[in-house]
């Protein structure tokens, strides 16, 4: 079986395990003891506090864990909006949010709060400009995940934090720590272990010292007030164990994913008729990619590419648990049925996304095929193509521009990217002399790379 599902959650990473081995011989005890066997726990607590501290950017007492990245996210909206008060009584938040941010904003209006929602574009992303225009004299607190959990579009965190001044902003940074670097600009921000491969029942969450926060449960002597009972210590210190680790593997890994996961967006829509492939095609995680495919039930589909062999995902319409249409797709307008969600794991093989594609056509197919529908071939332009060059020293990014960019459509944009520096003299030479649009010059980094920069070129013609 290949699993494709890391967005809902990661297999245990291995130094997970050692780690939380470890810990049950020696981190079980209550840390709030002062006998030699709480001590010890409780420098494993702290130690586990700094580690997840310095990847998040935050000061350790800044730092709480709770029993989920829901509970994290349901205690950082409730006790934000509580601690400001006597600010107002409106939250503003993103159409395309997690379902906790959408239920805990339901509650609080169902209380009396006013909730404010940003459409997004056909991407799901967020303007910074439309949030900020959504924040009044009386916003209490805003909410803006760091990447979508459906299609993987990262949303500009740092952007809509000056634009809305100082209201505070709770970032949903669950799909994202561990992958990408931390946004800067939040107040709060919240994350969930089984994400990045720490065990289940572990989520975390920074309130920036100086935030208004007053707890919306009991009071509570531990976590700082702001998650109430007993800490579970060793699943702590092994998410916080395997946090370092898939930081450290991420900077390695990311530009392999990246180079995958734009041979999904690629060849799909080549290989499957009528199929729509969703989310920002640049700003976008290096691990997760959605398409829709029309006259498909995504359950059905989704049942079938298991019998093949493929764990994966769907945000679809009429999934056996809801009934409803993804609320994500639906805010973006974009199709919501036969939806397919990818997230490959870190060391995933190429031959697994190379089988996938070659699976997926046929099980379309098979789905599709008592509707007695006659498909046209997909047609083989795009509007977007990124060309990894990378390591490789001119002329030969500008030979595989020339090669490549009749593959997207005119009009459509091809990101060259390339760490030699002749490349930023050829390539806008290149397309002088034929005839092309050169778009100008940005970080490879946008494009999911630890170097060099991307080179865009609109295709004319």
């Amino acid at each position: 079986m290949s699993y494709f599902d890391v967005a809902s959650t990661a297999p245990l990473h291995p130094v997970a395990r050692q780690a939380l081995n470890a810990a049950l011989d020696e981190g079980w005890a209550d840390p709030a003891r002062l006998y030699r066997s709480g001590r010890q726990a409780r420098m494993l607590l702290d130690a586990a506090r700094e580690t997840v501290a310095e990847v998040l950017g935050a000061r350790p007492d800044e730092i709480s864990f709770t029993a989920s990245g829901t509970q994290a996210v349901q205690l950082g909206m409730l006790g934000a909006v509580a601690g400001r008060r006597r600010t107002g009584r409106h939250l503003v938040h993103s159409a395309v949010e997690h379902s906790s941010v959408l239920h805990t904003a339901e509650r609080y209006a169902a209380e009396g709060g006013e909730v404010s929602a940003v459409a997004v574009d056909r991407h799901g992303l967020v303007a910074a400009e439309e949030f900020a225009a959504a924040v009044r004299p009386d916003t209490a607190l805003a909410v803006l995940q760091s990447a979508n959990h459906e299609v993987g579009t990262v949303q500009p965190v740092t952007e809509v934090a000056a634009a809305i001044g100082g209201v505070p902003l709770l970032v949903d940074a669950a799909q994202s720590v561990g992958r990408l670097p931390v946004p800067s600009g939040w107040s709060l921000l919240t994350a969930s272990a089984h994400k990045w491969g720490g065990p289940a029942g572990v989520g975390v969450l920074a309130v920036r010292k100086g935030v208004r926060y007053v707890s919306p449960l009991p009071a509570d002597e531990r976590e700082s007030g702001r998650a109430p009972g007993y800490v579970n210590v060793p699943a702590i210190v092994a998410a916080a164990a395997s946090l370092r680790a898939v930081r450290a593997e991420a900077e390695r890994e990311n530009s392999r994913l990246h180079a995958l996961v734009e041979r999904i967006r690629t060849q799909v829509p080549r290989l499957v008729p009528e199929v729509e492939v969703v989310g920002d095609p640049v700003r976008r995680l290096p691990h997760l990619v959605t398409f829709s495919c029309l006259y498909v039930d995504g359950e059905v589909l989704l049942g079938e590419l298991d019998k093949a062999g493929f764990a994966v995902s769907s945000g679809s319409s009429c999934t056996s648990s809801t009934l409803t249409p993804s609320h994500v797709l639906a805010a973006m307008g974009v199709l919501t049925e036969g939806n397919v969600r990818v997230s490959l794991p870190y060391g995933v093989a190429e031959s697994d996304v190379d089988r996938f594609l070659a699976v997926l056509p046929e099980v379309v197919a098979g789905v599709r095929a008592p509707l007695g529908l006659d498909l046209a071939a997909p047609a083989a332009a795009r509007e977007t193509l990124v060309i990894d060059a990378l390591g490789k020293r001119c002329p030969l990014p500008v030979i595989e521009l020339a090669k490549r960019i009749g593959e997207v459509e005119p009009g459509g944009t091809v990101a060259v990217l390339s760490d030699d520096e002749a490349a930023r003299l050829d390539v806008p030479a290149w397309c002088e002399m034929r005839g092309q649009e050169y778009l100008g010059e940005r970080a490879a980094a946008e494009y999911g790379r630890d170097r060099g920069s991307a080179y865009l070129v609109r295709r004319v013609g």
